[in-house]
């Protein structure tokens, strides 16, 4: 059946077409995107393949062995796709392969050749041009044959045929233009928490003492897969008791003991696009004092956090108003000695919070989990003293279709001085934020989080 190239790949030829006046715009030049390398596991037995995120930004094309090349000059835009040709005897070992002429019709590229004949229209394509914008050491594989292709046209050089002068970090354009999400990146990405919340409810549900943590991982995968969600967006972390102090515990394999917590780190990729959702839950489906106490100065934490998720508010807004709730309930409940780290402003100037909270409030999130972006500004604000600035570039401001995670949390580890009643405690409370002209929008909005609201999902075992 034909795809209508004028409305699903519409969006992958705006990109070009962007990045393109972009390049033009600094000279001109030619642009060398590839997808990522297969990688073989054993024999001849590969490791699932996922394409690049920055290579699929641009095309939505997801076979390995392939290549974009745009080319920018003063008077020209033009898109071409390198990629595998037709092969009818490969394509009953591996699949269905769309070869350069039906790619080039189907992905609306101006033009399309075999992967095999890049090591020969490359060095034509770069002859002559001013840069070549080119992520050098992201894909070793193509490394070698833009080296090669560079070197063949220095070769012309007496025959006044020039090679790029330049060359231009590509991926920092592309990176900035992730950054912000259209429509249809914004309902993937809904989808994918969506779904994400059903797994994490489904996890609820299926917890007593007793289980082991991979089968609440199994839950998670089923829920994911019988949504129609590709694959997890990252290893998800599903850990018991003290293993939820552990950052990024991925072993899944102990036994839930009664009166532990149970902290899920998981999402799922729906058509590229990640979730990144976190949970904690009492196993027994009842937290007791001491898990009520430090789970609701974890959510008030993220609570602070969220009302700075706002266009306006710089990135670190929210970081820091979770700190602050959380290093006060650290005082409050005597994790942190008041006669020790002073007041809540001597505490968080000399990071005694760090004990227990050890990590940032969020990231980026889009193509992938811990998405691209800068996280600073190109330039120093005139608020802030020149001589606190001078290596320091201040955090960028929050903006419409920027999505963040926001996730504090609190993780207890046994110490000297600190309370036994709050000892293996790991609490961390993470949702995927869209930031909205009038505010955010919480994309992962239907996953219990109040105390009440996850009891209330756990009663219904």
């Amino acid at each position: 059946m034909s795809i209508d190239t004028t409305t699903k790949f519409a969006a992958y030829s705006a990109r070009r077409q962007q990045l393109m006046s972009q390049m033009q715009a600094q000279g001109g030049g030619v642009a060398v995107i590839p997808t990522a390398r297969e990688w073989i596991r054993n024999s001849d037995n590969h490791f699932p393949f996922r394409h690049d995120s920055h290579f699929y930004y641009l095309s939505g094309f997801t076979e390995p062995e392939a290549v974009v090349v745009l080319v920018a000059t003063a008077d020209k835009q033009q898109s071409i796709l390198f990629c595998r040709e037709k092969n009818p005897e490969r394509e009953i070992w591996d699949g269905f392969r769309f070869g350069p002429e039906a790619a080039a019709k189907e992905f609306s590229f101006d033009a399309a050749y075999p992967i095999a004949s890049l090591a020969e229209k490359l060095p034509e394509l770069l002859s002559d041009v001013h840069k070549l914008f080119y992520s050098a050491a992201q894909e070793p594989h193509i490394d070698s044959q833009v080296q090669q292709s560079l070197q063949a046209v220095r070769d012309k050089g007496r025959s006044g045929i020039k090679a790029p002068g330049i060359t231009v970090d590509v991926r920092e354009l592309i990176d900035e233009m992730r950054l912000f999400k259209d429509a249809k990146e914004i309902a993937l990405m809904q989808r994918a928490a969506s779904i994400s919340a059903e797994a994490h409810a489904r996890a609820m549900r299926s917890t007593k003492p007793g289980k082991f943590e991979y089968e609440l991982e199994a839950e998670l995968l089923y829920e994911f897969r019988r949504n129609g969600a590709q694959a997890p967006a990252y290893g998800s972390i599903v850990a018991t008791g003290a293993n939820a102090c552990i950052l990024h515990y991925q072993s899944n394999q102990a036994q839930i003991k009664e009166g532990d917590l149970v902290l899920i780190d998981a999402g799922c990729e729906f058509d590229s696009y990640a979730s990144d959702i976190t949970r904690t839950f009492p196993a027994n489906g009842k937290f007791n004092p001491a898990q009520k106490r430090l789970y609701e100065i974890v959510l008030a934490s993220q609570q602070a956090a969220l009302e700075y998720a706002r266009p306006g508010s710089q990135y670190m807004d929210g970081h820091n108003a979770a700190v602050r709730v959380l290093t006060q309930g650290m005082l409050d409940t005597g994790l942190l000695d008041k006669n020790k780290v002073g007041s809540l402003d001597d505490a968080i100037a000399s990071a005694a919070f760090r004990q227990f909270y050890m990590h940032g409030t969020g990231h980026w999130l889009g193509l992938d989990v811990h998405d691209v972006g800068d996280y600073r500004t190109t330039e120093k604000t005139a608020e802030q003293p020149a001589e606190k600035t001078e290596h320091i570039r201040p955090y960028r401001q929050l903006q419409p279709g920027m999505v963040i995670t926001i996730e504090p949390g609190i993780y207890v580890r046994p110490a000297e001085g600190v309370p036994q009643e709050y000892w293996d405690m790991g609490i961390r409370i993470e949702d995927d934020i869209l930031i909205t002209t009038g505010g955010h929008l919480n994309l992962s909005r239907d996953t219990p989080k109040t105390v009440a609201e996850i009891e209330a999902e756990m009663r219904t075992r």
